[in-house]
């Protein structure tokens, strides 16, 4: 991605020109989509359910690949429910 569609904003984080961030926290990417609580939030992190990526000490969720987890979520799975081979 080119750096000029990036701006830094305040707190370290970082958006999109679209507004878009690119990361999110654990307990925010828990609630916007699976309406988790914080501690929930973190076992799913913990059991891999939620990706993450580590910056020091800083856990934080890359939206772009937990919505590529979401779309194809349901592709191994046939109409019927079972699973495809």
């Amino acid at each position: 991605m080119p750096k000029e569609l990036l701006k830094c904003q305040p707190g370290g984080r970082q958006k999109m020109t679209d507004g878009a961030e690119k990361t999110i926290s654990v307990p925010e990417a828990g609630r916007r989509y699976f309406d988790l609580c914080r501690g929930a939030s973190c076992e799913a992190t913990k059991r891999g359910d939620i990706p993450t990526i580590r910056i020091g000490r800083l856990l934080r969720v890359p939206v772009r690949v937990l919505e590529q987890m979401l779309d194809s979520a349901g592709e191994h799975v046939r109409n019927d429910g079972a699973e495809a081979v």
